[in-house]
């Protein structure tokens, strides 16, 4: 069973997550009334004293990093803190509280030593989720349409002194920043602070970068997805990156050091001691660079012990309690589910390109309205605002070959009659191309007396394929028919460039039957 200890501030979700795992709840009241064979908390603060049973204590978190001047004693940990572990005689003691690493004992010993009797070290459940998880790393980038970008992570606690509320403009900086074709942004946030805000206030703040394609995994299973996703992390102080660090040595970068609620010498404290900072004006990329290998690892070590072991020694000492053998059979850590991507994505670019030579093209696109407007605006069809759309030079749109059609009753284009559309209806529009499945595009543009047929292919290295946004290669072709000034041979090919990638589009003049097509909206 359940029960929610009444005061605290931050249980708006609480039920909302007990209930979506089936689990039965009963009021405080109803819960004081019994006796237990055990009884689990999460945290020593309330009163969970007043359940009658032994008393396991499951720490949030990793690593006791903060201190929180409002909360119990100034000087100590929060988790570690005397004021929460020292109970009165009417309250049922803590018969056992178990930790992640040998120096949280010793801390523990060191400040509540009754508490420490009754401690042992068994290791971290979460982290032993995202190790074991770690072989679905693929599934979840493409659950997440990460594809071969980088997935830049940014991690906020919760409080005064987190990103979100020290550096609020920074999800929208990065999203805005990093070319779309290249780089993926996601945030994860305590559940305490989507608890304080709720969904609603949350999504408002971060409107700006959620247009840009911002991901904002829940905080139930599914930023453990996202982080075993990631690429790199952008951390303040809380303990997510800890996680990270643990499973990956990959970058971590330092956006806020937490002011005074850091705990110097613990382990978020031996991390950001040793990664780059993030200044308000130095470029993501720059602090990418600046990473070097080994002190996520090193704070990691600091954090956890017994890493893959946790599920095998916790039920060992649970079993133990309740005076019961163990099932025979050996336990299964539970792989964490696949993330949802995002909720949405942009539907306007300001698109830079640069013509490097007669037949490759360099492009990087930018989210609208997030930055400086670029050699061209590129604008989705069908998805974004009327303004956006009679503002484009270019304007795509996501179609699907109409082999049959669904069954009810509906209208669609052929390409010629929608291209003659776009181009009567949106005069500063020069280019359309409709995008169909296998990297196929239908292209019209404005003054040339045929259609083309573009294809778009991937890029090929060290035995990865990647695939680039059809989007981004009618914007190479885009910015290359501008360059040329005039019609292209019957059969040309150019390179789009983004990043390090290089993908390959050949162009040819479109048949009859291939204009006259029926197309439909994605």
């Amino acid at each position: 069973m359940f029960t929610l200890i009444p005061g605290s501030e931050f249980g708006a979700d609480t039920s909302a997550a007990i209930e979506s795992v089936g689990g039965r709840t009963v009021p405080w009241s109803e819960a004081r009334q019994g006796v237990y064979d055990l009884v689990v908390t999460a945290s020593p603060k309330g009163d969970p004293g007043r359940l009658r049973g032994p008393h396991l204590l499951l720490p949030h978190g990793a690593g006791f990093n903060k201190s929180l001047p409002r909360e119990g004693r100034a000087d100590s940990a929060s988790g570690l803190d005397p004021a929460y572990l020292s109970r009165s005689r009417d309250d049922a003691p803590i018969t056992l509280y178990a930790l992640a690493h040998p120096d949280q004992l010793a801390r523990l010993a060191a400040t509540v030593p009754h508490a420490a009797d009754g401690a042992k070290v068994v290791g971290d459940p979460t982290l032993d989720r995202i190790l074991a998880s770690r072989g679905r790393r693929d599934r979840y980038r493409d659950a997440l349409g990460t594809g071969a970008r980088t997935l830049i992570v940014l991690t906020s606690t919760w409080g005064p002194h987190s990103l979100l509320r020290q550096r609020p403009e920074l999800p929208a900086r990065l999203a805005g920043h990093l070319p779309h074709d290249e780089y993926q942004v996601a945030l994860i946030v305590h559940p305490n602070e989507w608890s304080e805000l709720g969904s609603y206030d949350l999504a408002q703040r971060l409107e700006p970068a959620l247009s840009a394609g911002l991901l904002l995994p829940r905080p139930r299973d599914e930023w453990a997805s996202v982080l075993v996703a990631a690429d790199a992390v952008v951390t303040d102080h809380g303990s997510t990156a800890l996680y990270f660090t643990a499973a990956s040595d990959g970058p971590v970068v330092s956006a806020c050091r937490g002011g005074g609620e850091l705990i110097t010498g613990s382990p978020m404290d031996v991390l950001l001691r040793s990664v780059p900072e993030l200044g308000d004006h130095e470029r993501i990329e720059d602090a990418l660079d600046a990473c070097r290998p080994g002190p996520g690892r090193t704070a990691a070590r600091a954090a956890f012990a017994h890493q893959g072991e946790t599920l095998r020694r916790l039920r060992a000492e649970l079993y133990a309690l309740l005076d019961l053998d163990p099932p025979p059979l050996s336990p299964s850590v539970p792989l964490l589910p696949s993330p949802a991507p995002a909720a949405r994505v942009p539907t306007g670019f300001d698109v830079t390109a640069d013509v490097l030579d007669d037949t490759t093209v360099r492009i990087a696109r930018h989210p609208v309205g997030l930055g400086a407007p670029g050699h061209h605006l590129a604008v989705e069809y069908g998805a974004a605002s009327e303004q956006l759309m009679r503002s484009a030079g270019l304007l795509y749109w996501y179609a699907g070959a109409a082999t049959a059609l669904a069954p009810r009753a509906r209208l669609s284009w052929t390409f010629e009659g929608w291209a003659d559309h776009v181009l009567t209806e949106y005069p500063a529009c020069r280019t359309t191309a409709a995008l169909l499945p296998a990297g196929r595009c239908l292209v019209r543009v404005r003054g040339h007396d045929r259609s083309y047929v573009a294809r778009v292919g991937p890029s090929r290295a060290g035995g990865r394929v990647a695939r680039v946004d059809p989007a981004a290669a009618v914007s190479a072709l885009h910015a290359w028919l501008g360059a040329t000034g005039g019609r292209p041979p019957a059969d040309a090919r150019l390179t789009c460039v983004t990043g390090e990638r290089s993908h390959p589009v050949s162009l040819r003049v479109a048949t009859a039957e291939e204009v006259r097509e029926e197309i439909l909206g994605a």
